[in-house]
């Protein structure tokens, strides 16, 4: 352990010297504070202290980003240049623990006065955290087998009205999405053990609708629900999606934080959908918080077997580019076989299948539609059946209009959805 270390990339704004402000990046994270303090020897330095690896100066701009920025004294007219900084941090400095991981590479470094704008883009990490954090426990190829799909997308929707419903409500709602073939459902973030659909009720009745189903048709339908609540909430809710013979269960990665994630990973016997609300604070500003890169690694140490992503084309502040760069990530091994399944939602219908192949070139991903599927005009059978034609006139390079002149659900799904 002593000789393996961490590798942690940065784009910074700063009005200071770049490498000054790299060092007081190392120093504030490691063994450094705003002045020499007894005891911080060279040979403490030498040990403990983090190492500027890089400074990459890309472009400057006259305004800083962010707000109660700093400038070196008697500057007039400060210029603000941002970098890419890679810094590298010795593992013995806080052990195998993803917690105290965190703290090191992020820390107080968005407080520091010196910077306009940080943020932690990626993270190398040494192969000895993959025997602490075995990382996802079903992945890809588990939720696969679960479902029952192997050879495309799984295609599936949220629960709306998000919250709400009475717990009689989901029957007919989860019915009749079984009945037309779905392959997933998941609870709305919003909906945990609300008083109209208490949690214990709402598995119950869900559950009865999906086995009766599939009884009929052979087809089980995975189900997320969502356990977010204290930590021994997300035991006991999981005891009772297991005994009910659901197949997966969300939690709310930032509400619970990632060690209650980990420690869900460890007593789970089903997959973990991991959404990821809030991500928005975290990422929107471009030049602060955290980046998909590095944010999808620490969930995937944590445990999680899906992971949000958004879609393309969709209704929140994210470019495509981010989008398709996340679902990548999510593909992408970091210690073996331990990639997450993206999950693709918001704004979705048949015609997203064709930029999203195109973009990501897998057919590894949950591919969430609400309107898309319920609000098609021949109903929800046609709706899904409308999804899977859209990834196979994708995967098979024909154009959709084409494809939809032998498939009329994926002619009426242009028909409803291309002027939205």
């Amino acid at each position: 352990m002593a000789e393996e270390r961490i590798l942690a990339t940065y784009l910074i704004e700063t009005a200071f010297p770049l490498e000054y402000a790299a060092e007081v990046m190392a120093g504030e994270q490691s063994t450094g504070t705003f002045v020499s303090v007894p005891g911080e020897t060279p040979e403490l330095k030498e040990k403990h202290a983090a190492r500027v690896i890089s400074v990459t100066e890309l472009e400057a701009v006259s305004q800083p980003t962010l707000p109660h920025a700093s400038v070196p004294k008697g500057s007039q007219t400060p210029v603000y240049r941002r970098a890419i900084v890679k810094l590298s941090f010795p593992l013995h400095n806080i052990g195998l623990s993803l917690p105290n991981l965190l703290t090191m590479v992020a820390g107080n470094l968005y407080e520091l006065i010196e910077f306009s704008g940080l943020r932690l883009l990626d993270l190398e990490l040494p192969d000895s955290f993959a025997r602490k954090y075995p990382g996802p426990q079903f992945g890809i190829q588990g939720t696969r087998e679960l479902a029952g799909v192997h050879d495309r997308p799984l295609i599936g929707t949220i629960v709306k009205p998000s919250i709400g419903l009475k717990t009689e409500d989901y029957r007919p709602l989860v019915r009749t999405l079984a009945e037309a073939g779905i392959d997933f459902i998941k609870d709305d973030e919003l909906c945990a053990d609300p008083v109209c659909a208490p949690f214990e009720q709402r598995v119950k009745a869900v559950m009865e609708e999906i086995n009766r189903v599939a009884d009929k048709t052979g087809k089980k339908v995975m189900y997320a629900f969502n356990i977010t609540g204290d930590i021994d909430e997300l035991k006991r809710n999981h005891d009772i999606v297991l005994e009910a013979g659901g197949t997966c269960v969300m939690v709310s990665i930032n509400s619970v934080g990632l060690n209650a994630v980990e420690y869900l990973r460890r007593y789970s016997q089903l997959p973990i959908h991991g959404h990821r609300n809030q991500w928005g604070a975290m990422s929107r500003c471009p030049l602060l918080g955290i980046g998909f890169t590095a944010y999808q690694k620490l969930c995937r140490l944590a445990g999680v077997d899906h992971l949000h992503t958004n879609g393309l084309n969709s209704k929140f502040a994210e470019s495509n580019e981010s989008v398709v760069q996340s679902i990548k990530d999510c593909l992408t091994p970091m210690f073996g076989d331990d990639t997450v399944m993206p999950v693709l939602s918001s704004a979705q219908w048949a015609a997203s299948a064709i930029p999203t192949y195109e973009a990501v070139r897998s057919i590894d991903v949950i591919h969430l539609a609400g309107g898309g599927i319920l609000a098609h005009p021949d109903g929800p059978q046609a709706g899904v059946l409308s999804m899977r034609q859209g990834w196979e006139a994708a995967v098979k390079g024909i154009p959709l209009e084409h494809y939809a002149q032998q498939n009329s659900e994926l002619a009426q799904a242009i028909r409803k959805f291309s002027k939205q």
